[in-house]
């Protein structure tokens, strides 16, 4: 039988290879002369009564936000047309946004980064948002959207994501998978979610659970090797499980009753959420914010 160390070192390093993989999978073909491109695509509304967005780009740079009234998205692109094409599907309420590959090579060609993909969205349609980034540094502000479900991956990533508004609907479930990156959360609460499921590889991840918190949530985190912040309002009641393997846990403004830390006005905070950690190298850290 495979001890508790030999299963979460399994597992840390299948994060690892993961985050590896899918950051060589999205690198960009280089050729002799690169031929740059810049275009813009969009769609006016026409009654959509949901979307099912899917977004995929590979490398450079990636910011998101709101589009204009009456708009379902805009979308510029600065690309490299030896290597990629746009792409922009819509059939149905399913719409395909983002850049795909031309050609099987694969090479580092050491101009990749500087690509740039800026994607609005339409605010007042409900959406299941998709989100696949390879080595991009992405700035996405979803604040306004109406997001049912939201899932975002990433590789070997710099990614902040603000959720600068409350979410007009409620979510289920919201799913970030974080790669060998430095990943933000701002504003957590404003998703409206039931559930928020993190896991992260390798680096530095920063969560902040302000915001505008509609009812109780649980969250999952599974961090491998690196650095976890978790920063919580005051006010907010906290619950949380520690299950680490060499990861020291700085808990100011917890207090351990059993096998759980509690927030010290878990008993009479108005909304609460309850956390269960997996780390298995690394530090954690509590801050709280007014």
């Amino acid at each position: 039988m495979r001890r508790p160390r030999d299963r979460m070192s399994a597992a840390l390093g299948r994060r690892v290879l993961a985050a590896v993989l899918t950051s060589a999978a999205f690198l960009p073909a280089a050729t002799a002369a690169q031929s740059w491109r810049t275009v813009t695509m969009s769609r006016v509304m026409s009654g959509e009564k949901s979307l099912d967005v899917k977004v995929t780009y590979g490398a450079g740079t990636f910011s998101m936000g709101p589009a204009a009234a009456g708009m379902l998205y805009r979308m510029q692109l600065r690309y490299d047309e030896d290597s990629f094409r746009p792409q922009a599907q819509y059939e149905g309420n399913e719409l395909r946004l983002g850049v795909e590959s031309v050609g099987n090579s694969v090479h580092l060609g050491k101009k990749r980064s500087e690509g740039s993909m800026d994607l609005r969205l339409a605010r007042n349609v409900p959406m299941d948002l998709d989100l696949k980034f390879g080595a991009v540094r992405a700035d996405l502000d979803l604040g306004g959207l109406s997001l049912t479900r939201l899932e975002l991956g990433t590789g070997a990533s710099e990614s902040t994501v603000d959720i600068s508004e409350l979410n007009a609907v409620r979510m289920e479930k919201a799913t970030f998978e974080v790669g060998a990156a430095d990943f933000e959360a701002r504003h957590l609460g404003n998703l409206n979610a039931d559930d928020i499921d993190v896991s992260a590889g390798v680096g530095s991840v920063t969560l902040g659970f302000d915001g505008n918190w509609q009812r109780d949530a649980d969250v999952k985190v599974n961090m491998g090797l690196g650095s976890l912040e978790l920063r919580f309002p005051e006010g907010l009641g906290v619950s949380l499980h520690k299950d680490s393997f060499l990861t020291s846990l700085d808990s100011e403004g917890l207090v351990k009753r059993g096998d759980r830390y509690y927030s010290l006005d878990w008993d009479k905070a108005k909304r609460k959420i309850d956390i269960d950690l997996n780390a298995a190298f690394g530090s954690v850290k509590v801050v709280w914010v007014r």
